[in-house]
């Protein structure tokens, strides 16, 4: 069953429009037309079977059938802080964190991060990872899509309100005060939480200092140095385990 993104779909409508895009992707990738049944989501978790009424090749009118029940999702809201890595590394990122059920993805930009905000924003990177998770979103049978934020510096990030639970991955010897990933189960389960991951070369030693001064947890994955690409799925996964979401 072929999956849409339809933003503005409302379950009182008969007909929904589907995004230009998407609408192309219809007709002229998958060659689907009148009569085919497919699946239309809101990104806001409702999704519906749908039939297509009309096929016009960038306008595409579905027929509301039935409500589907989408994959459900966790009960943590997560946010993936992630420092943005080289190349299509971050691509990737994107992809594994939206497929494993983050509520949003916040990029940032920290001292060993070989770029800046400004170069990001004049870039269609952003709008790219958008992409890259509007796919992830389809391919896991997911009805939300995730928030792929503007990218900040990691200084703003700390001023900005903070989940309930905040945690920075670092390496097993990079800190002092460094907990294991386990000691979350400490904590009562929270409604929110957002995990820091550094880019290649790790976080320095004035960036853990801060974050901690700011109230984030320094934990580590046990005494493995990983990959930072690699990084984000363990953690999620984990995260996910200890808070019972998988």
């Amino acid at each position: 069953m072929h999956r849409f993104f339809a933003p503005a779909l409302d379950p009182g409508d008969e007909l929904v429009v589907l995004p230009r895009d998407e609408a192309e992707h219809l007709t002229r990738v998958l060659r689907l037309g009148v009569g085919d049944t497919v699946s239309i989501f809101d990104g806001r978790g409702t999704e519906f079977l749908a039939r297509v009424a009309t096929a016009l090749r960038r306008d595409v009118r579905v027929q509301i059938l039935s409500r589907v029940d989408p994959a459900v999702e966790p009960s943590v809201r997560l946010t993936l802080v992630q420092a943005v890595l080289k190349g299509d590394k971050m691509d990737e990122v994107v992809r594994d964190a939206v497929m494993l059920g983050v509520a949003a993805i916040q990029p940032i930009v920290t001292k060993r991060t070989e770029t800046t905000v400004a170069t990001l924003l004049k870039s269609a990177r952003v709008d790219r990872w958008r992409r890259v998770a509007l796919a992830s979103v389809k391919q896991s049978k997911r009805a939300v899509f995730p928030d792929v934020h503007l990218p900040l510096t990691l200084e703003t990030f700390l001023d900005e309100p903070p989940a309930a639970v905040r945690l920075m991955l670092v390496e097993p010897d990079a800190a002092a005060d460094t907990e294991s990933l386990s000691a979350v189960q400490t904590v009562v389960v929270p409604h929110d939480a957002a995990v820091l991951i550094g880019p290649e070369g790790g976080w320095t030693e004035q960036e853990c200092a801060a974050s901690r001064s700011r109230g984030v947890r320094l934990v580590n994955l046990g005494n493995r140095t990983l990959r930072a690409d690699a990084v984000p799925v363990a953690a999620i996964s984990v995260l996910q385990f200890l808070w019972h979401d998988l």
